[in-house]
């Protein structure tokens, strides 16, 4: 069953790139979260997904929003792939890619790679947008500042 906007996020446990087990339910109250599912770590487009949540990173801070990237790649490939680029904020292991199932991830078309959808997750653990865009990674980021800034004027 895929998660919906209005659901409460389902939470998780999974090691990041430096080998800290993290949960969703750690940022619940204090914090947004902008949860980002990517297919392969060193992949032209995933690269260019997260080097733009890199480059926006100061923006979601000041929007009051962690930013925290998964796939399926290990501790070793996130550490390295973030070392590379630079990346400010957590990516987290998904090996058996229960969370990206629990989530309702789709495949991209024909299966063949794992989904990109990204989640805006309000300080409550509500879930307030979802985005899919398998060949637009750039719109992941511009759709996830937009709906924070409407939370921050709401709020």
């Amino acid at each position: 069953m895929a998660v919906k906007v209005g659901d409460s996020a389902p939470d998780f446990q999974l090691m990041s790139q430096n080998g800290e087990t993290i949960r969703l339910s750690d940022f619940k109250g204090q914090t947004a979260v902008v949860l980002y599912f990517y297919p392969k770590d060193d992949t032209p487009g995933c690269t260019t997904e997260s080097c733009s949540f890199r480059d926006s990173y100061e923006d979601f801070a000041q929007a009051g929003a962690k930013v925290i990237g998964i796939s399926s790649d290990s501790v070793a490939s996130h550490r390295r792939f973030a070392a590379k680029h630079g990346l400010p904020f957590t990516l987290l292991c998904d090996n058996d890619s229960q969370v990206r199932k629990q989530y309702g991830v789709p495949g991209s078309l024909l299966g063949l790679l794992p989904g990109r959808v990204t989640y805006v997750i309000d300080k409550d653990g509500t879930v307030r947008h979802i985005f899919n865009s398998q060949f637009n990674p750039k719109a992941h980021i511009t759709e996830a500042l937009t709906v924070l800034k409407q939370l921050q004027q709401a709020s």
